[in-house]
């Protein structure tokens, strides 16, 4: 396996970068996956141009990238504070778009007037519905299906840690997606190309799903979800839910880079709770160790929205599409946002999984 971050360094946009024919690419925003991915491009010789917040930018003066021992920083980074200064850089080959889903309207919109001098948009986002939205005003000739399933972490602004390394997935059904993958592949992002992009997108959003809303409503990390058998046949609802409305569409689920999400599937569906329950267990903390799932870090950082509208929520919206009952993906998706606004107090159920479950069942009888 080839490891990242092979160069110690680099500076943007030389004439020797340039003269070599890489990548120009825009980076939509510096946050844990852009930086990686864009970082990780940069260190490689790719030309790149992140869009960020005047006062994020401004926090930011080089990036550092960290994987076990070894760490690799990109200098004299080049930001740019709105979409018209960052199209001033471009042309550009492609642009990376990982902002959390509740953040996909409201950039979009800003971005219309743009629409015919943005590049085509590799959707890196969690969730399945991003790239019908980003097509509707880029068209679906700007739009590559993409995702990542490498673990990062983020330990400051322009500083990112690679928690676990396994890869990223990219449509091929975009006349560019060679290219990009083997712009990746230079960079050591062990990117492979997928031919069945939403299977792709619905495949990772299962992994996303594990014990995810139940830790952040519950503030309790996944091993002790996946203790309690109560808890574990609440993930095992929302998770059989989910490959329920997959079937339904038509969807199957594929493997991952370095993610086995057949193996998950299976043992959601064919083994019985007493197998399953310790060999997910195993699976799950061994992914994620102690860390908390997204849900939980959004809530806590008092972020106004959650993903979970656009994850457990979206089952639950394609289920009701398909005629398909989602209870458990219903309840966690109301009882989070609920949370999230204010409107169910957090102390009600944190560290509290016998009222969690007996309003769980409440809402299947």
């Amino acid at each position: 396996m080839a490891i990242p971050f092979t160069k110690s360094s680099t500076n943007f946009y030389s004439d020797r970068i340039n003269r070599m024919g890489k990548m120009k690419i825009l980076s939509i925003g510096a946050g844990a996956i852009g930086t990686y991915i864009g970082g990780s491009l940069a260190l490689a010789g790719n030309s790149i141009v992140f869009l960020e917040k005047p006062e994020t930018a401004q926090t930011i003066q080089i990036l550092k990238l960290t994987y076990q021992d070894k760490t690799s920083t990109v200098t004299h980074p080049v930001f740019a504070t709105s979409i018209e200064e960052a199209l001033s850089f471009g042309p550009f080959d492609i642009a990376l778009f990982a902002l959390k889903s509740f953040d996909t309207d409201s950039t979009m919109r800003n971005f219309e007037p743009f629409a015919d001098r943005l590049p085509p948009f590799l959707c890196l986002q969690n969730g399945v519905d991003n790239e019908t939205k980003i097509a509707k005003v880029l068209g679906k000739d700007k739009v590559i299906h993409g995702t990542v399933t490498s673990a990062i972490g983020k330990l400051g602004p322009g500083e990112i840690i690679l928690e676990k390394f396994r890869g990223i997935g990219i449509s091929s059904k975009h006349p560019i997606s060679v290219k990009v993958q083997q712009s990746f592949n230079q960079a050591n992002l062990n990117a492979e190309l997928f031919s069945q992009p939403e299977a792709m997108k619905w495949s990772k959003m299962l992994t996303n799903l594990v014990s995810n809303a139940s830790s952040a409503i519950l503030a309790l990390p996944p091993a002790e979800i996946f203790s309690n058998p109560k808890l574990f046949n609440i993930e095992l609802a929302q998770l059989k839910e989910t490959m329920t409305v997959m079937n339904a569409l038509g969807i199957p689920v594929v493997n991952l880079p370095g993610t086995p999400v057949r193996l998950l599937a299976f043992a959601i569906k064919s083994l019985p709770p007493i197998i399953a329950r310790p060999l997910l267990k195993k699976a799950v903390v061994g992914g994620r160790g102690e860390k908390m799932p997204s849900f939980y870090i959004d809530m806590q950082s008092g972020r106004p929205h959650s993903e979970v509208k656009y994850l457990n929520g979206a089952v639950s919206r394609w289920g009701e599409k398909k005629s398909i009952p989602t209870p458990a993906n219903t309840f966690l998706t109301k009882t989070l946002l609920g949370m999230v606004n204010g409107q169910i107090p957090k102390e009600k159920y944190y560290n509290n999984p016998e009222i969690f479950t007996r309003d769980f069942l409440k809402t299947i009888d």
